[in-house]
């Protein structure tokens, strides 16, 4: 068992960076992709990035993904936020590889909320 907790959400304005943490307990996360998904009110739940096992970053247009084995954490930072990227921000496990499908995935945080104002 995994258990994922995200943190690092919040008010940020338009324009504004945040970084957001997805830390693991239970076992350790050396040997899964984790995945980073969204969902924002009256929408599904969309994948923002990935990083596959032993990776080191992973790049998408205005975020970046990397992780930390040593300290068991994975991090989505993101930049250039627009209102539109307000959502709830999930962090969720998998063995190896990344995928784009959310029932793919194994172990998954309760969330953070990120609100981006304008």
């Amino acid at each position: 068992q995994v258990q994922l907790v995200e943190s690092g959400g919040g008010l940020v304005q338009a324009g504004g960076s945040l970084r957001l943490s997805c830390a693991a307990s239970g076992r350790t996360l050396g040997t899964y992709a984790i995945g980073w998904f969204r969902q924002a009110p009256g929408k599904e739940r969309e994948l923002v990035g990935c990083i596959r096992r032993g990776g080191s970053a992973a790049y998408y247009p205005g975020s970046v993904v990397s992780r930390d084995d040593a300290k068991n954490t994975v991090f989505l930072q993101m930049n250039s936020l627009k209102v539109e990227d307000t959502a709830v921000y999930y962090c969720a496990a998998r063995p190896d590889i990344c995928s784009t499908s959310e029932r793919q995935y194994d172990y998954w945080g309760q969330g953070t909320q990120v609100t981006v104002s304008s």
